[in-house]
């Protein structure tokens, strides 16, 4: 497919003037404040699996609202000394999957936490966290449920529990909280961004093509799924449209980015539709960490770098880890 968006020239330079609402902090001062007010309460089952490489726990932590939500954590087999971690986030229908399905992080010495998202993991890998809060009318998919109040959105609850899922990693003795990284693809991209704004001590992020960023210009360029589910919800609810994007501007990675700090490797594909190139630029662009690069894929669709992208984050990583 040609590429559809703006020229890479451009893309460098875009920057999108996004309104951000005044309370931007506030509001997730008090959504994390309120979340912590429930025991963290992490717990790591050890599993017995056929693999020899990697020591496996079942991991059940408190997210938003207290909810228990699920994740593995991989141990490189027989670490006895406190190790670098990765937390990893999924994309966009998935869950945590089954501990062999990700076992790259741990096979490079880091200690990998995979956190479940809540409500998905039956459009991909399988998941097993329940969403228990309710929400509005919500075009079928996770983007709208909510979305016209951001204290309902369901973006609120996932990030929150992605916050905590930093928290329970580091709750771990064989784990070195100074040395947490976050990465993932799409969705999980745009979570590493949320988490990159919210966790001001990371030591890195690495957000790989990645969704919820520059939500006015997605909703309007792409006709793919997920952004269409916006456009989709308001062709029924006529007149919501100013409400739904205040709602979004409190879940927008281009905000997040600007109050990130960590060394940051982003990718954008420039033939990808679902998650277009210069929305992933609105948020780079913006990222005011101390290091950023882009690693850029000119003839990739949302594939991305894929296993090329993950060799580049193999060789970064570890500079930015102590290791």
């Amino acid at each position: 497919m040609p590429h559809f968006d703006l020229p890479l020239d451009q893309l460098r330079q875009y920057r999108p003037d996004l309104p951000e609402p005044e309370d931007f902090d506030a509001f997730w001062e008090k959504t994390l404040a309120s979340a912590r007010e429930h025991d963290l309460d992490a717990r790591f089952e050890p599993v017995d699996t056929p693999l020899a490489s990697v020591d496996v726990f079942d991991v059940t932590f408190a997210g938003f609202g207290g909810h228990p939500v699920k994740g593995w954590l991989l141990l490189p087999a027989g670490a006895r000394e406190p190790l670098p971690a990765v937390v990893e986030y999924i994309g966009y229908g998935g869950g945590r999957g089954l501990p062999h399905e990700r076992l790259l992080w741990s096979a490079a010495g880091f200690a990998h936490f995979i956190m479940d998202t809540r409500g998905q993991g039956s459009g991909g890998s399988v998941g097993d966290t329940p969403d228990p809060v309710g929400s509005a009318p919500a075009y079928p998919g996770f983007l709208t449920r909510g979305v016209e109040d951001p204290h309902a959105y369901y973006y609120r609850r996932v990030f929150t529990d992605a916050v905590r899922a930093v928290e329970a990693v580091r709750a771990h003795p064989l784990v070195d909280a100074a040395r947490v990284a976050a990465v993932g693809d799409s969705q999980g991209g745009g979570i590493t961004l949320a988490v990159g704004g919210l966790v001001p001590d990371l030591a890195a992020i690495s957000p790989n093509v990645p969704f919820l960023c520059d939500f006015p210009r997605a909703a309007t360029l792409t006709a793919r799924p997920p952004y269409r589910e916006i456009g989709l919800y308001l062709r029924a609810r006529r007149g919501s449209e100013d409400q739904v994007f205040r709602t979004l501007a409190y879940f927008d990675g281009v905000h997040f980015a600007a109050r990130g700090r960590a060394p940051a490797l982003f990718s954008a594909a420039l033939e990808d539709e679902t998650c277009p190139p210069s929305t992933v630029f609105a948020a780079f662009n913006a990222y005011t960490g101390s290091e950023r690069s882009m690693e850029v894929y000119r003839f990739n669709d949302h594939e991305g770098g894929g296993v090329f992208f993950h060799d580049v984050q193999l060789r970064w990583l570890p500079g930015h880890m102590g290791n």
